[in-house]
C-alpha cells in the first residue's frame, strides 16, 4: 500500500517510471478489462482523481481507499501494481455489485465503470448526449459502434469516434469534463482493427450539438450541417 498521495505521472516521468518489465497492472484471472481500464484513467492523468478523494453522498470508502492506496498510489510511485490489490478490489465490487463473476470472469469495462463510478462511489454522469433529436442521455463512457469499413485499415481515434457519432446520430449536448472512449476492440474472439493509433487530442467541434461552426463555402456562421 502506498497512503501518500502521488501526483500522475508526466512525461520523461512517464517513460521511466512506465517502461520495463514488471511494469503497469498485473493481470491475473480475467482482469485485464480492469487492468486497462484503470491504467488509461489514473497513470497520467488527474482528470478523475475526485474519485479517490472527494466525499460523494452515496461514496464507499473503503473501495474508495483500495484505489487510491493500493492501486493508484503504487501505480504512480513505482509503475507496478501487484494481482492481489486488483483482486481485493475485485472481491470488494462483487460484494457491492451484486455479481459474483466479479472476481473472476472478464466482462465488459462499461459494466465495471458503471459499476464502480455510479453504485458505489456515486459520480454525476460524465457525458451527455442526444440522438436524433430525441431526449438526451447520460452516461459514463462512450463505446465506439460502427460497422466493418474498407477504407479504414490502421484509423485514429479521431476517425473512430467521427464516424460512430455519424452513424448513430449522435451529439455531445455539452463539452465532457472527462471522455473517457472504449474502443471497438476488445474480447477474446473478434478484433475490428489490428492496431487502433491514438489521437494525443481531440477534436470534438463538430460533434457538439448547437456549436457554431463556419460555413465552408462563405466563412460566416453555417445555418445548415451536412452529414
Amino acid at each position: 500500500q502506498a497512503p501518500e498521495s502521488s501526483p500522475p505521472l508526466r512525461n520523461e516521468a512517464a517513460v521511466r517510471v512506465l517502461r520495463g518489465r514488471m511494469k503497469g497492472i498485473q493481470g491475473h484471472c480475467n482482469s485485464c478489462y480492469m487492468d486497462a481500464a484503470l491504467f488509461s484513467l489514473f497513470s497520467c492523468t488527474s482528470v478523475l482523481d475526485s474519485m479517490l478523494f472527494m466525499p460523494f453522498p452515496r461514496c464507499d470508502r473503503n473501495v474508495q481507499g483500495i484505489l487510491r492506496d493500493e492501486i493508484v498510489n503504487p501505480l504512480r510511485r513505482t509503475g507496478f501494481v501487484r494481482a492481489s490489490s486488483v483482486m481485493h478490489l475485485r472481491e470488494q465490487l462483487t460484494d457491492k455489485g451484486q455479481c459474483s463473476s466479479f472476481t473472476n470472469a472478464e466482462k465488459d469495462p462499461e459494466e465495471f465503470l458503471n459499476l464502480i463510478m455510479q453504485q458505489i462511489l456515486g459520480i454525476e454522469p460524465l457525458l451527455k448526449l442526444q440522438s436524433g433529436g430525441q431526449k438526451e442521455q447520460e452516461c459514463y463512457c462512450y463505446q465506439i459502434f460502427m460497422d466493418k469499413q474498407e477504407d479504414l485499415v490502421v484509423p485514429d481515434v479521431q476517425q473512430l469516434v467521427e464516424r460512430s457519432f455519424l452513424s448513430s446520430d449522435l451529439k455531445l449536448v455539452e463539452i465532457p469534463s472527462c471522455f473517457i472512449i472504449q474502443m471497438p476492440r476488445f474480447g477474446k474472439e473478434y478484433k475490428m482493427f489490428s492496431k487502433i493509433i491514438p489521437s494525443l487530442e481531440l477534436d470534438i467541434t463538430d460533434l457538439l450539438l448547437d456549436s457554431p461552426r463556419e460555413c465552408c463555402l462563405c466563412g460566416d456562421v453555417a445555418t445548415l450541417e451536412c452529414s
